[in-house]
Parts: C-alpha cells; sequence; structure tokens
C-alpha cells in the first residue's frame, strides 16, 4: 500500500507542476507519467480522469497556500501591516518565476471555468476560503480603523483577490512587475485608507 501512495503522491507532484508550468488543456497524461517516473498505466489506478487529477491539483495547491496565509491571518503585528506583507510576499513569487507561471488558480479559472465543472467547483471553493482569509484581516484593520469602514470587509477582500488576480495575469503578459507594483499602489495607498 506504501508504495500505491507513493506512486500517487509522484503523479501529484509531477502533476502538479507540470499542470502550472504548461496549464491544463497543454498537458497529456502522458507528461505528467513522465514526470512522475511511473508507467502511463498507473495513472489510471490512482485517478479516474485528468479532471478527477485536476481537483486533487487545486487542493494540493490550496493546502500550500493556506500554510502560507497562517502569517496573514494569525501573525503578529497590526492587521494592515499583515494584509500588505502578505501581498508583498505573493507578489516575490512572480519574478521567481520569470513571470511565466502566475497564479494556478487564475490559470484554472480562465482556461476551465466552463470546460470542466468539477474543477470550477473546487476553484470557487478555494477563492472563496481565500476570500473569507482576506476578509478577516480587513475586518480586523476596521476595527483597528486602519481601513474606512463605508465598505463591508467581504467586499474588499473580494476586490482586493480580484484586483491580484488581474495582476498577476498581466504581469504573465507584460513579462513585468508593474502591475502588481501598481495594484499594491492603488489597494494599500488609495482603496485600503
Amino acid at each position: 500500500m506504501a508504495q500505491k501512495t507513493n506512486v500517487r503522491e509522484r503523479l501529484l507532484a509531477a502533476a502538479l507542476e507540470t499542470l502550472h508550468k504548461n496549464g491544463f488543456n497543454a498537458t497529456g497524461v502522458q507528461d505528467i507519467t513522465d514526470a512522475a517516473k511511473v508507467p502511463k498505466g498507473s495513472f489510471y489506478n490512482h485517478f479516474d480522469s485528468k479532471d478527477a487529477l485536476g481537483v486533487e491539483v487545486v487542493g494540493h495547491y490550496v493546502a500550500k497556500g493556506a500554510e502560507r496565509r497562517q502569517a496573514l491571518v494569525d501573525g503578529p503585528g497590526a492587521p494592515l501591516g499583515r494584509l500588505k506583507a502578505y501581498f508583498k510576499s505573493l507578489n516575490q513569487l512572480g519574478p521567481a518565476s520569470g513571470f511565466s507561471r502566475g497564479c494556478l488558480l487564475g490559470n484554472f479559472s480562465a482556461e476551465l471555468a466552463s470546460q470542466s465543472p468539477d474543477i470550477r467547483q473546487a476553484l470557487a471553493g478555494a477563492l472563496a476560503d481565500w476570500t473569507k482569509d482576506i476578509a478577516r484581516v480587513v475586518a480586523e484593520a476596521q476595527q483597528a480603523g486602519d481601513i474606512g469602514r463605508d465598505l463591508p470587509a467581504a467586499t474588499l477582500a473580494a476586490f482586493l483577490l480580484n484586483a491580484w488576480e488581474g495582476a498577476v495575469l498581466r504581469s504573465r503578459v507584460d513579462k513585468s512587475a508593474a502591475p502588481l507594483d501598481a495594484f499594491m499602489s492603488v489597494a494599500f495607498n488609495k482603496i485600503l485608507t
């Protein structure tokens, strides 16, 4: 059983890397099994379909994101400072990949939302949870008087995440941090005041 789990985990890790790098539709099962260094037939011992694998890849990506959000949600310091530091840390991922990868959730949303109902549902849940975590910190900052209360925390959080995802997409097109820098400037100097 441990060997089966090992093959399954290797397939998931290879899929996360390959799908994030190349996109869902441009990646075949053979590409994933080659990257995992397992026979192609073993794929179907662990996953009913490529879509089923895609749902699990979203889950693995979300788990990594939730770990990264711990400092945002439960870290020390003022909530507005934690929020700004969180987005700054996310923005460092763009240059690290040469602005080629973007956010897997954003990439899959653009590519698969109308193609795969199961993956769309996984993405919707992931984005909703991410928005809730951001909203929690925005609400703390509102209570501290650092962010105005004219808009609900949930609305501001959804806007921040939507704007950040758009900035990530644009940074991939421009191969530049400028859209991410503009996001930070507008979000933290104009919107969250």
